[in-house]
């Protein structure tokens, strides 16, 4: 995966001073203004703005020499848009006469529109550092745009996000050997796996998100991947049935599309797009926001991840993080599902660092983030720009962290070994939890506006019923399985009683869910089949009749990509199942 680079990119940072200078230390507050200001070191020979590479051209800034670039403090204002992806080229100065010279120089001509955002990943949430429309904040935002690496997602994935549905990112932590310092950490010489899972989803009201973290050893089926190669060509690598997910990326040269394609098949979402951090990615952003708070309930002292912490709480960054991370064999039943609460705890204690105004409202801070974050990721091609994460960031940053909810998927040990060593999904509650996070339920509290959009729903369910046998409806076929109107026409026929039933053929679109839609008169025939089909009220659709094929009104029950088969109930459950593991961002916890 080749990094792009744009050529003609200048460091803003490195004009006009020493390649040891901390760019981040070139953000000062200018008491008459209020603004933070971009200063370069003075030089009489250089203008804020340099020309083409090989130009040996540069402009003057008069007396003193001090470039200053305007910066709004980014203090409330995360998750803004960020500018076109086509951008003027930077204007070059031109040099002041002679005479001028004890004259100040003219200050850059600002250009509209222009490099005016710039974006920081930060492991799992966005923050947002707004630069002032200057020719050197331009140069900075391109200086990041050339820090993305990005790989295809092969058609896995919806093709992007949406502002009117639901978000699902895919973020995969492997344990490849990449990075100055790694050489001692994951497996020697393996082209790396997907060690730690999460799936990301944001609800579409974006006022709750959920993680659901994939324990690495679960078996599982790795579906075909079509995979893009290095000259353009295609290559189908081919699944395996019954194997660890984490097998899903690096190995036989998977890349994250195939752990796209793994995590479609396995909980039936499908993802906007995917995240991959390496280890250095932990290292260098715990880092750049001045460590993460974490808590011990004892002692740790691993030798495996060389983690050696008392209890209490301690601020970790760097080195002591990535082993705080990767510990398993000191916490819990020191196995993996024990070692995914602790990041999770991790996690949430770097989101409410993330999002304090410590972090905010710190230009230092702010800027060592964006460049750490542009390199410790690797991206889809759909989110391939400082604009294009931009725009994500501004959804994914609406959202509170109290209604952030983290949940590892429930699994029980495999029955296949005698030693255990897998695990595999524990039944009904596994399905029941992806049923809730597909039909966008808060797993945290849920708003007001939530609890009446489910009080309606509810309502639709409760009133008379009407008999069986009075109940007249068309079904269709919008996804589910060939065959599925057919043996749903014949089961509520020959079991259920309702002979007034008819087999439509194929909806003119497939739908994700099951719906049924009816006329306001035809309610009670309505609650009687969703009682029948174990259709939740949300399934439910007050619209109007159709004709059947004799001619009477009918309804039309429409059978999604969820329909499991006749009599397997479609009822979204209301709440998490009780052995779900989970844990809220908000709250402090000691690791156990």
């Amino acid at each position: 995966m080749a990094r792009r680079r744009n050529q003609a990119t200048v460091d803003a940072q490195g004009r006009g001073r020493a390649d040891d200078i901390d760019p981040a230390d070139q953000w000062v507050l200018n008491p008459n203004t209020g603004e933070y200001e971009l200063r370069l070191a003075p030089s009489a020979a250089q203008s804020s703005v340099p020309g083409p590479r090989g130009s040996g051209g540069r402009g003057t800034t008069g007396t003193g020499g001090a470039t200053r670039a305007r910066r709004t403090a980014p203090a409330g204002r995360s998750g803004a848009a960020a500018s076109d992806d086509k951008a003027a080229s930077p204007r070059r100065r031109t040099s002041a006469p002679a005479e001028a010279a004890g004259r100040r120089g003219r200050r850059p001509v600002q250009k509209k529109g222009k490099g005016k955002k710039v974006l920081v990943w930060t492991g799992g949430s966005l923050a947002f550092v707004l630069v002032g429309a200057s020719a050197a904040a331009y140069l900075y935002y391109e200086h990041l745009n050339g820090n993305i690496t990005s790989v295809s997602d092969d058609g896995a994935g919806t093709g992007g996000f949406s502002k009117d549905r639901p978000i699902n990112i895919l973020l995969i932590g492997t344990d490849k050997r990449t990075g100055k310092g790694n050489e001692g950490y994951g497996d020697k010489n393996s082209a790396g796996h997907a060690d730690t899972t999460l799936v990301l989803h944001v609800s579409k009201d974006r006022t709750n998100a959920t993680v659901l973290s994939i324990p690495r050893d679960l078996i599982t089926d790795i579906p075909d991947c079509p995979t893009t190669q290095e000259d353009g060509s295609e290559k189908v690598i081919p699944g395996k049935q019954r194997t660890r997910f984490n097998n899903s990326l690096g190995q036989e040269d998977r890349t994250p599309s195939c752990t796209m394609r793994t995590i479609t098949e396995l909980t039936g979402l499908k993802m906007d797009h995917f995240m991959v951090a390496d280890f250095n990615a932990v290292k260098t952003l715990t880092s750049a926001v001045g460590g993460v708070d974490v808590c011990l309930a004892k002692d740790i002292k691993d030798p495996d991840s060389k983690l050696d912490l008392p209890k209490g709480e301690h601020t970790i960054e760097g080195e002591e993080a990535l082993a705080f991370v990767r510990t398993r064999h000191s916490v819990g039943f020191g196995g993996d599902l024990s070692r995914i609460e602790l990041q999770q705890q991790f996690l949430g204690s770097m989101l409410r660092k993330l999002k304090s105004n410590d972090t905010l409202t710190s230009p230092s801070k702010m800027i060592k983030l964006a460049e750490a974050g542009t390199k410790a990721l690797t991206v889809d091609s759909q989110i391939s720009t400082i604009k294009k994460l931009a725009d994500l960031g501004a959804e994914l940053g609406k959202f509170d962290t109290k209604n952030l909810t983290f949940a590892t998927v429930p699994v029980v040990d495999n029955p296949a070994e005698t030693v255990k060593a897998t695990v595999v999904l524990k039944e009904p509650q596994a399905q029941q939890l992806f049923a809730m996070v597909r039909d966008d339920v808060s797993l945290s509290e849920v708003k007001q506006e939530k609890k009446k959009e489910k009080a309606a729903e509810a309502a639709r369910l409760k009133g008379t019923k009407a008999p069986a046998s009075e109940v007249r409806v068309r079904i269709l076929n919008g996804g589910a399985v060939a065959g599925s109107a057919q043996e749903t026409l014949s089961w509520l026929q020959v079991q259920e009683g309702v002979t007034k039933s008819e087999n439509g053929g194929n909806a003119e679109q497939s739908l994700a869910k099951t719906t049924l839609e009816y006329a306001p008169d035809q309610a009670a025939q309505a609650r009687r089949l969703a009682d029948i089909m174990g259709l939740s009220g949300s399934a439910m659709k007050p619209g109007k009749s159709v004709t059947n094929s004799q001619g009477v009104p009918a309804m039309t029950l429409t059978l999604g990509k969820d329909f499991e088969g006749a009599g397997v109930p479609l009822t979204t459950p209301a709440k998490v199942p009780d052995d779900v593991q989970k844990a809220t961002a908000d709250k402090v916890e000691c690791a156990k």
